[in-house]
């Protein structure tokens, strides 16, 4: 029989004693090896499936502030133009008009005063920029002022109300910096220049 395996180019199959093979792994080593591999995979899977339980709420969490943010620009837009109307009454005209215009006057500074209400209660805050240090993420400059009774750098004058919601900027403050003042450098940031 072995010419006709060799003949039909078969190899022989060599037999292995499993004796030696079951005998030469301990039973209780083997079992620690897997218990300690499950037990550093149920560790990984808990503390994977706690990182996407922390990621979730995040977003979950941003999204209810930051939902709004595009709604709210809009809105800001409207409330704007509600301002500049009321700017634009003379002073004469609300206190010497007809019955109807100061009803519209009325009407219209109501309107103002429930959106910004609205926008608030939703996390629409307005951004402090007047006598505030100038700052690039929260402000922009329109122009600057020669001013030297204030800090170099200082808000002046605000053009236009800058609004964030949450951490997020929805509209910066548009505002005029002084010029000319000294510097806002803390004292400890002075360079000394006689050295």
């Amino acid at each position: 029989m072995s010419d006709e395996n060799a003949a039909s180019g078969e190899t022989p199959e060599v037999e292995t004693p499993v004796e030696e093979t079951i005998e030469s792994i301990d039973p209780t080593a083997a079992l620690r090896v897997e218990n300690s591999e499950l037990k550093d995979r149920v560790l990984r899977t808990v503390a994977e499936m706690e990182n996407l339980r922390k990621r979730t709420e995040r977003e979950v969490s941003d999204t209810r502030t930051y939902a709004i943010a595009g709604f709210a620009r809009d809105m800001l837009s409207a409330t704007d133009a509600l301002s500049r109307a009321l700017m634009m009454l003379p002073a004469e005209a609300r206190e010497s008009g007809d019955a109807t215009t100061k009803t519209l006057i009325e009407g219209i500074e109501l309107a103002e005063r429930e959106m910004q209400r609205l926008l608030a209660k939703h996390g629409v805050k307005p951004i402090e920029a007047q006598g505030e240090k100038f700052d690039p993420h929260k402000h922009q400059a329109m122009f600057e002022v020669p001013d030297a009774s204030k800090p170099e750098g200082t808000v002046v004058q605000v053009v236009q109300a800058g609004f964030a919601i949450g951490d997020r900027i929805l509209r910066p403050a548009m505002v005029g910096v002084a010029k000319g003042g000294p510097s806002h450098a803390p004292a400890d940031e002075a360079v000394d220049k006689s050295v």
